[in-house]
């Protein structure tokens, strides 16, 4: 790997409606000011601001359009649709998000472009003990999981410069306040309304903040192919709901928790994803990741743990958004 040179700008980020995107989207806009476009689907009118364009992610004549404007020196694609029962339901859809939208961006890629692409943990079927890495063949089961594969495919066989990011669980705020794993969880507590999570989906959640630092890093070298984003801790969701529960200061009565094969059929659920970034940590040269969360002490030890609240213990959306949408060591 070549050493790390200066963030081609001006930096385009797709899909900045997501957790991922959103996040990388105040990074880099807050350190390049003016040099940072991210784009959102035209339907999704509430998000708006500087630097954002509408443009549906499969229309490669808007696409292009943008790229001649703005000549973009970097790509952070973020863009697709993770809406589980949404994309069974309308596969066709997801495929139209997910894999068409790469032959629109890579048809309006200039050949210097820097191009750096996530992809997601649930490439894999969970089927095992988790602790994927890269060569392990993927195995999805849900078409979420299947379109991402194939647009994956697509990017290593035409694109092979690019640097594909499997991503897990993003962990940080959304524009809109119900994206992704906290924003779900939490809004459910908040309006006093029961939350089931699954024993046997396991994850390995990443701070945004932990992110962003190696979406630029790896914007500015030259590392390609597939790597491994995720951090180290191993947690179920029922795990993570447990943890915003009692660090939010919300009625544990409220978090409820099933196994997989207990829930409907639609959408099918994956089982251990949990991935070893170990080829990234090692390109790069150090551990990027702190673990999420990043105090011990809010490791669940049992599935009654959020109903313990010692004295002085005092929990609150405040002290959440502290610890657990930020990381507290990045602050």
């Amino acid at each position: 790997m070549r050493p790390e040179k200066k963030l081609a700008l001006p930096l385009l980020i797709t899909g900045v409606a997501g957790v991922a995107g959103y996040n990388a989207f105040q990074y880099f806009s807050a350190k390049y000011p003016g040099q940072v476009i991210g784009t959102r689907r035209e339907g999704n009118w509430p998000l708006q601001g500087e630097g954002i364009e509408p443009c549906n992610a499969h229309d490669g004549e808007t696409m292009a359009r943008l790229f001649d404007k703005y000549q973009f020196g970097a790509v952070l694609n973020c863009e697709g649709t993770c809406k589980l029962k949404s994309c069974e339901l309308a596969p066709d859809n997801a495929r139209r998000i997910n894999v068409e939208s790469v032959h629109a961006l890579l048809g309006a890629l200039s050949p210097d472009t820097r191009l750096v692409t996530l992809s997601i943990d649930l490439v894999y079927s969970g089927a095992g003990d988790g602790g994927y890495v890269e060569d392990d063949p993927t195995d999805p089961v849900t078409v979420y999981g299947k379109t991402m594969v194939e647009a994956e495919e697509i990017f290593l066989r035409e694109q092979p410069d690019a640097c594909i990011l499997r991503i897990s669980l993003p962990m940080g705020v959304s524009f809109n306040g119900h994206a992704g794993a906290i924003d779900w969880i939490q809004s459910r507590f908040k309006k006093n309304l029961p939350a089931t999570l699954y024993y046997d989906e396991v994850r390995t959640p990443t701070y945004t903040d932990c992110l962003n630092e190696v979406f630029e890093a790896v914007l500015t070298n030259d590392l390609a192919g597939l790597y491994h984003t995720g951090a180290s801790q191993r947690l179920s969701l029922y795990q993570i709901a447990q943890i915003i529960n009692r660090v939010g200061g919300y009625d544990p009565e409220h978090l409820m928790g099933c196994l997989r094969q207990e829930a409907g059929p639609v959408p099918p659920r994956a089982g251990n994803v949990t991935m070893d970034s170990s080829k990234l940590i090692q390109a790069l040269g150090y551990q990027p990741f702190d673990p999420w969360p990043l105090y011990d002490d809010l490791i669940p030890a049992h599935r009654a743990w959020h109903q313990e609240r010692p004295p002085g213990e005092s929990g609150s959306p405040e002290y959440l958004e502290e610890i657990l949408y930020r990381n507290p060591d990045k602050r």
